[in-house]
């Protein structure tokens, strides 16, 4: 596994494809910092950024890879070697190679303004913490998606409309049901629903540890009231990590039983 994620991973590193998401960050991190001149107004702009494109880059770009390096995965597995080596690795490489474009890309600009000298260092890394567990996540759900279709359009629609309906189409009937059903107490049922939206929890975490109290939103402030701040940032960083670790659990148990 080691051997294919140093692979996949330099491989990956040297594409166009890593290079245009890095220069896009780069680009957008420095327009924001520039026109704003203030570090955690910035910061509250590329969330908005960051909680749309990531995840859409990181559906596109891990379907893609997953249907094209497929006759290299069958020479690899033409060999003794174990098929979630293989798959593992290449999902890591992947994985790892967007959130490095995705890091240097927004780091640097923030490291020139000097983010480490001000008050919003952890805030700043709450925001890449973010990027990163989105690249994970959306990584992990298009490979999972692509090793159960065979047809690569039908595959790779199916990745576009799940990245839909979690980043739009998921808040739409989230709020229509509150709305409908507003004579009923609906706080638990809402902060369950969040809990199965990975874009959601991102923006919760982001603002509760800026604590924007007006930009909360109707979850992110029942956030605030059954946990508290601290608790809940704990509870959602721990939702995005089973929101990592579910989706390549199914994608491990997938492959086993993948006959190619």
């Amino acid at each position: 596994m080691k051997k294919i994620f140093k692979y996949s991973f330099f491989d990956l590193s040297r594409s166009l494809w890593s290079y245009l998401y890095l220069l896009f960050y780069l680009v957008s991190t420095l327009a924001l910092l520039w026109l704003s001149h203030d570090l955690s107004r910035a910061i509250v702009s590329l969330m908005n950024v960051i909680i749309i494109i990531t995840p859409l880059i990181s559906m596109v770009l891990g379907t893609m890879y997953y249907y094209n390096s497929r006759e290299f995965a069958e020479l690899l597995l033409a060999q003794p070697i174990r098929r979630r080596s293989v798959f593992l690795g290449q999902y890591l490489g992947l994985s790892v190679s967007l959130s490095l474009s995705f890091v240097l890309g927004m780091g640097l600009p923030f490291v020139f303004y000097g983010v480490f000298v001000s008050g919003q260092i952890w805030n700043f890394a709450t925001l890449l913490l973010v990027g990163v567990l989105l690249t994970l996540i959306f990584t992990a759900l298009s490979f999972l998606i692509a090793s159960g279709h065979e047809n690569k359009i039908k595959g790779f629609g199916i990745a576009i409309v799940t990245w839909l309906v979690l980043a739009v189409v998921y808040d739409g009937v989230l709020l229509l049901g509150m709305v409908l059903f507003d004579a009923y107490p609906l706080d638990k049922a809402a902060l369950t629903a969040t809990l199965f939206n990975p874009i959601d929890l991102s923006r919760i975490l982001i603002m509760l540890k800026l604590d924007i109290s007006s930009l909360m939103g109707y979850t992110g402030a029942l956030f605030q009231k059954f946990f508290g701040s601290a608790w809940g940032i704990t509870v959602v960083l721990c939702s995005l990590i089973l929101w990592v670790a579910i989706p390549v659990g199914l994608f491990d148990r997938a492959i086993r039983y993948k006959d190619f």
